[in-house]
């Protein structure tokens, strides 16, 4: 994007092409064309000055395509489907992300799953995702070009552009949508505003990114009378990996079937490396093989764990697949801390914390919350004599923790952090913790006094068992807990 009001984009991305000595050429799209007087008189004197690209050449998208043939390519095309197309950042802007080498034929296979199951000519995708999420880049962008159908972006920065959210349905109105792309981030706060416009149109929410609280799809089926289709995908693969299916027997709270040409193994691994394949409703690793699924990483280094023996790519999240062939993601192998869909590395926490003189052991870990999903939270263990506590603990990372989203939002500070035999930070229990604290406080903020124990369910995973020390019923504990993503259930009655 053009340098234009109340955007940097063009900023970003020439400090990003200055750190990429390989890139040539920078195609923009001005924003301009699109203004009528006085707003276009307005414009150029509103507008960010350009910021250099070092050596790459910018050129004006649509003066380039003016100067191109239409009907056919004035150059050789090579391209195969092993050739590269894209090169994706894994995760958020914290800690060192990882570079995803995407090739052609993973773009085709995500746009083609979409086009064959979805998508007809001539019909609307509303998808106020940024195109660097790969959701919008591959399956609804490449779905609407091959199926010719509409595909309306509100702002270049997604549901973060001014007015998106107070104008959300307004938008699905002006533009008859039939689809939309939403995370549960942004789910939550359209159920802060009026259903406003006339959504007729509208067909399904298509949701991912990270799991949606059972209360939450609820209340949002309820308002819209939209249906929700939840799916799972990550960046390794091109994006998506399996979905609930349009058509037939949706399960809330699953990420639905695996794709046609994806397969999905729940596996288990040993200490060397070597993998059992789990039974039904046996939890494992969620491993993949897709013509979506990367070669690897552009840092070739970073590929040793990547790929189980069999060659499925490790996703690093702990799930099962039923006796009716759904997924159901049930943890992460991995220590990622996913805030709204916005991957935080732990290390970026605990280093910072660990700067600290009087800190000598940290973990960071997720905590659940109604509206992101998680917040990072922290555990210290403090060297003997430490005079600093929890409040200026949570001070000091707000200061040395450079990305807003990866402060954590509460600090505690532990006699001594659990460690495995070896010494490191054991942060399953952490994460117990952290899940008995959020729901002990938010029962208590409703008036329920309940010891909340935080347990291993051979199919649920994590869960957690409520005991009650009044008289309140499933309900009023489901009205509370029923907004989180973790699963709760009764504990059972002391004999």
């Amino acid at each position: 994007l053009s340098p234009f009001v109340k955007t940097d984009l063009s900023a970003k991305a020439a400090y990003a092409v200055r750190n990429a000595p390989d890139c040539r050429t920078i195609l923009e799209v001005g924003l301009g064309r699109h203004l009528g007087p006085p707003l276009s008189w307005i414009a150029p004197y509103l507008s960010p000055r350009r910021v250099g690209a070092g050596a790459a050449r910018v050129l004006d998208l649509h003066r380039e395509m003016a100067r191109m043939r239409a009907d056919a390519l004035d150059f050789p095309n090579f391209a195969g489907p092993d050739d590269v197309c894209a090169y994706f950042h894994t995760g958020g802007t914290t800690g060192s992300p990882k570079v995803a080498v995407h090739r052609h034929q993973g773009a085709l296979y995500n746009g083609w799953l979409v086009k064959r199951l979805l998508l007809q000519p001539g019909q609307t995708v509303l998808c106020p995702l940024p195109l660097f999420h790969v959701l919008a880049a591959y399956p609804m962008l490449m779905a609407c070009i091959a199926a010719g159908a509409q595909f309306v972006m509100p702002t270049p920065a997604g549901y973060r552009g001014d007015g998106v959210m107070d104008n959300f349905w307004k938008l699905v109105e002006r533009w008859k949508a039939n689809f939309i792309c939403t995370v549960p981030t942004a789910v939550a706060a359209l159920m802060q505003r009026p259903v406003n416009a006339d959504i007729a149109s509208l067909k399904l929410a298509l949701c991912g990114s990270a799991p949606m609280p059972p209360e939450l799809f609820r209340r949002f089926e309820d308002a819209t009378k939209v249906k929700i289709l939840e799916g799972y995908g990550m960046t390794e693969t091109t994006c998506l990996i399996s979905c609930n299916p349009p058509e037939g027997a949706r399960k809330i709270g699953s990420v639905g079937l695996t794709f046609p040409y994806t397969e999905t193994q729940i596996l288990r691994f040993g200490p060397g490396g070597e993998a059992l394949e789990c039974g039904v409703d046996e939890i494992g690793e969620i491993c993949v093989r897709s013509p979506g699924v990367i070669a690897g990483y552009l840092d070739t280094a970073r590929n040793e764990t990547l790929f189980a023996s069999s060659g499925l790519l490790r996703t690093g999240d702990l799930g099962r697949i039923d006796a009716d062939g759904y997924l159901w993601i049930t943890g992460r192998a991995k220590d990622l801390i996913i805030r709204g869909g916005h991957n935080i590395d732990p290390a970026v926490i605990e280093d910072a914390l660990m700067a600290h003189p009087d800190v000598m052991f940290v973990g960071a870990v997720g905590q659940p919350d109604s509206h992101a999903g998680e917040l990072p939270c922290a555990y210290v263990e403090m060297r003997p004599g430490a005079e600093a506590d929890a409040d200026a603990l949570k001070d000091f990372a707000a200061k040395h923790v450079s990305e807003r989203a990866a402060r954590p939002a509460h600090v505690e500070v532990l006699a001594e952090l659990p460690k495995t035999a070896v010494g490191k930070v054991f942060k399953p229990d952490l994460r117990r913790r952290a899940l008995e604290r959020v729901y002990a406080q938010a029962l208590a903020s409703r008036g329920i006094a309940a010891h909340v124990s935080a347990v291993e369910d051979q199919t649920l995973g994590m869960v957690a068992e409520v005991r009650p020390e009044g008289d309140a019923d499933d309900a009023a504990i489901a009205a509370v807990l029923g907004a989180y993503a973790r699963p709760w259930r009764r504990a059972a009655a002391q004999p």
